[in-house]
């Protein structure tokens, strides 16, 4: 594969050793060609152990938008021996290869068709700072110098994020920037600089910020009201406790009595975690959790009850590759069906499906409601990438006269227009029974709350018609949420066509990539994103419209293709999926291929 970067179209990848450090350097690199109005996508490839492996960092660099992953390397930053041989070797033709020439580079190892940059960084680290501890963080910075140089970053733009991150630090900031310059200098002296591909100024980043998925959860967390959450630490969920801690302790905090109006419990399991969320909620608080694949597989138990006991329950599932413990630090879209149908019996759960960090927010935010409204649970479906990495984003925001919708919850003054209340009793028709909160009367509005097979009135009964009775129930209130949660998206090509491409989530940016590539070379599509599940009709109809329908995942077995044959009853033969299971974010280029295995390319086009 050749070169093919340009001025602000070009791929930079950093090869280092986890536990270095270099993840503020690398992130310093994509911030400051943010700051400079360029659309930019970062990916951070880590190994779940603690230290010492081969880690990785990805950036995009697109003037056009398109901020999904892209496959070839146009940039090599190599600072790691241990994996410098394959990074060689990803590095695209006519690329650029920067290393640390401080341990030198034989011959054999060298591929004719790249250019090598060599800098000794470890030994001008060594030289210029004093403190061991020092040394290994501002050889990162030199680089991070050298790259400036190269790709033609504004230097004063990298200064004041230095600036940001040690607010009042001068000492600090001043031996960064010294070590900066020193990598400025060297490239100057020793390269011609700027590189054929580079960055220059746009205006395209305003109104834009860059956040990672799982801290937008944490504050959308916040502003949706949640006040308590129960977790159990997991890769890669974590963080969205952690940021919910922070907001809460921002936001939720009393300044004048200096009261905690909030509650955080690390619990001893994810069975446990998703049983404190189910009793905070039934006694009316607003819950949620955050996990993962595995965490999800021990909470169906708990998953199953609040949806026949009919509790409001949100989960945030930051999906990782599996089976079993799979890859931890690895991407998919391989919780969906577990999602879905989770738990034994006839069950079925509202999915939502963000693809930015707003969404994250807004979802998060959303879940709560509809919990309440539906009194069911509502799982944000996210993953590794959106979750942990910082993505350019709308900047969020939030409606302050919004009120959060409780649902049918039944007052004391309620209570007593009511002969006999029935916690089941389907009033309005639409599958959504009234339900009272602990506390709320003296003698009325209390009932049983079980797993098990009850009448309209919470009696229990093995009655095989009452049971028939509320199942049928509960696939009314399914179709209810249909006509609650986030609509589809709809990407329509300007003259229609007779192919479409499904996608949701993380796939979307590379989806829309793909869709104008192919669109380039004479194939046209429409295009759909999922939101939500379940579907509502539009889905459906889009799906009839067309006579073939890609479905773009990232999982082995076309989970969300499996999901839209058994609910809408439609033809397999209609619905073809394009997957990736690799770990890594689906690329437009792998989209494209595989569109053209089904639909060769037009011959004029060729």
């Amino acid at each position: 594969m050749s070169i093919s970067g340009g001025v602000n179209d070009f791929v930079v990848r950093f090869a280092n050793v986890n536990g270095t450090g270099s993840a503020s350097a690398n992130m310093l690199f994509a911030k400051a060609i943010f700051r400079m109005g360029i659309p930019v996508s970062a990916k951070n490839i880590f190994p779940s152990n603690i230290q010492g492996l081969p880690t990785w960092y990805e950036v995009r660099v697109n003037g056009n938008g398109y901020i999904g992953r892209r496959e070839g390397i146009n940039l090599m930053v190599s600072v790691n021996p241990q994996s410098m041989d394959q990074d060689i070797k990803n590095t695209l033709s006519g690329g650029y290869f920067l290393y640390d020439s401080t341990w030198p580079l034989s011959n054999d190892r060298r591929r004719d068709d790249l250019h090598y940059l060599e800098i000794p960084l470890m030994e001008m680290s060594n030289e210029h700072f004093a403190e061991p501890r020092l040394r290994q963080l501002f050889k990162n910075i030199i680089y991070v110098g050298a790259l400036a140089a190269l790709l033609d970053i504004d230097r004063d733009i990298i200064i004041g994020l230095l600036e940001d991150q040690f607010p009042g630090k001068e000492k600090v900031v001043a031996s960064n920037v010294k070590a900066l310059d020193l990598g400025i200098d060297y490239a100057r002296k020793n390269w011609k600089c700027p590189l054929p591909f580079h960055a220059s100024k746009l205006k395209l980043t305003e109104g834009k910020i860059m956040l990672d998925g799982n801290t937008a959860c944490g504050l959308g967390a916040v502003y949706g009201g949640a006040t308590v959450m129960a977790w159990y630490p997991i890769t890669p969920s974590t963080s969205v406790a952690d940021a919910f801690e922070q907001y809460c302790k921002e936001l939720r905090v009393d300044k004048t009595t200096g009261k905690h109006n909030y509650a955080i419990v690390q619990a001893e399991d994810e069975l446990a975690a998703i049983g404190v969320v189910i009793g905070a909620n039934w006694n009316g608080a607003r819950a949620f959790t955050a996990t993962s694949g595995p965490g999800v597989s021990l909470m169906n138990e708990f998953l199953g009850l609040a949806y026949f006991a009919e509790i409001p329950t949100v989960l945030i599932d930051v999906q990782r590759a599996g089976p079993s413990t799979g890859m931890p630090t690895r991407t998919q879209q391989a919780d969906v069906m577990l999602a879905f149908y989770a738990s034994h019996g006839d069950t079925k759960h509202v999915l939502l499906f963000p693809s930015t960090p707003k969404e994250c927010f807004e979802m998060t935010a959303t879940a709560l409601d509809l919990a309440e409204r539906l009194q069911t649970p509502i799982m944000v479906m996210t993953d590794l990438d959106l979750g942990m990495n910082d993505h350019m984003s709308d900047a969020l925001t939030w409606d302050s006269d919004r009120t959060y919708d409780r649902g049918k919850v039944l007052s004391a003054e309620d209570l007593d227009r009511i002969e006999k209340f029935g916690r089941y009793l389907d009033v309005d028709k639409d599958g959504i029974t009234y339900r009272t909160l602990p506390g709320t009367h003296p003698s009325k509005g209390s009932f049983f709350t079980r797993g098990t097979s009850r009448d309209e009135y919470a009696k229990y009964t093995e009655d095989g018609a009452a049971y028939v009775r509320n199942m049928d129930r509960l696939v009314r209130k399914f179709n209810t949420a249909k006509t609650l949660v986030p609509p589809p998206q709809f990407y329509p090509s300007p003259s229609g066509a007779d192919t479409g491409m499904i996608f949701f989530g993380t796939t979307t940016d590379s989806a829309l990539e793909a869709i104008d590539m192919l669109r380039s070379q004479g194939i046209t599509l429409d295009g759909m994103r999922l939101k939500a599940a379940p579907f509502s009709q539009a889905v459906t109809d889009f799906i009839l419209e067309h006579e073939t329908v890609f479905v773009v995942e990232q999982n082995r077995d076309g989970q969300m293709r499996t999901i839209l044959i058994n609910e809408l009853e439609i033809d397999p033969r209609r619905l073809v999926s394009i997957l990736n299971y690799d770990g890594f974010p689906i690329t437009a280029d792998h989209i494209v291929r595989l569109v053209h295995s089904h639909i060769p390319q037009p011959q004029s086009a060729v």
